[in-house]
């Protein structure tokens, strides 16, 4: 019997969507609110020069993603998983906060049999490298790209920055529950 594989983006996807914001709104002076984020780009959201907003992320991403908050039952979830499904973390993030991811992991008690910081937000190499079944993922480009490629499920995660059309094989979940019940009923059948 073959062990499904999951690929799971980590930024907004097992971390809240909302986590950037509180930062950007000290840092910037601003009041944005998730409903405000209509793309994924955040300086679309805001008048911001983008190499201004560059500069500050990377002098800031460290302890963003320290204080990321959690989804709500993603640790549950994620947890349950363990035992029946191998959990490959594929992140946009860069080699340069592996520290602070894996202590982040460790804070949160989250297992994992991977965890993988490629530095880019594509993602198909490393998800074909690895063989995973299935995808979760917040950023509409890159679920569509990775089902069209490599033909496994994607589930994406609802935000008001991913509302664009999607093929059959994304699959839009609004939180982890969702997300469980569709992967129990889906991958079921490979645990028999």
């Amino acid at each position: 019997m073959v062990i499904a594989r999951f690929g799971i983006d980590i930024d907004g996807t097992v971390t809240c969507p909302t986590s950037l914001l509180p930062h950007i709104n000290s840092a910037f002076n601003c009041n944005l609110q998730l409903e405000d984020i209509k793309e994924y780009d955040l300086t679309k959201a805001f008048s911001v020069d983008e190499k201004e907003f560059y500069e500050w992320f990377k002098k800031t991403e460290s302890t963003i993603y320290a204080s990321s908050p959690i989804q709500s039952d993603a640790h549950a979830v994620l947890s349950a998983w363990k035992d029946k499904y191998e959990l490959y973390f594929i992140s946009a993030r860069g080699e340069n906060v592996r520290d602070v991811t894996l202590n982040w992991f460790k804070e949160q008690e989250l297992l994992y049999d991977h965890i993988e910081l490629i530095g880019t937000h594509n993602k198909i190499e490393t998800a074909r490298k690895h063989g995973v079944h299935a995808f979760f993922e917040d950023k509409h480009d890159n679920a569509v790209e990775i089902h069209e490629e490599l033909d496994i499920p994607v589930i994406l995660f609802n935000t008001p920055y991913n509302q664009q059309p999607a093929p059959k094989g994304v699959i839009r979940v609004n939180n982890w529950i969702e997300a469980n019940e569709w992967i129990e009923k889906e991958f079921a059948l490979q645990r028999t």
